[in-house]
């Protein structure tokens, strides 16, 4: 077994792990191991879709809110034929 020693530097951060660990009755160790699982696609046992570990960071979209852009922006895939002569 391979050890690892993390310095954190800030303490908010090691407040919210502590937390997590806390609410979730699992050691510091544990949750900090399965945040880094999931960071690289293997948290809960099974790898995510391509993609998905960005989500977080992207956002996502509802599909009434994608309706809304595609309405939004399909004035912009229109061709305006005088400008093209």
């Amino acid at each position: 077994m391979t050890q690892i020693t993390i310095r954190i530097s800030d303490p908010e951060m090691e407040k919210a792990l502590r937390r997590k660990a806390k609410e979730s009755k699992k050691s510091l160790n544990k949750v900090v191991l399965e945040l880094i699982g999931e960071s690289y696609g293997k948290g809960r046992g099974k790898e995510k879709p391509a993609g998905e570990s960005l989500r977080e960071f992207a956002g996502t979209m509802t599909n009434e809110e994608a309706a809304e852009l595609e309405d939004a922006i399909r004035i912009f895939e229109e061709i305006d034929e005088e400008i093209w002569k």
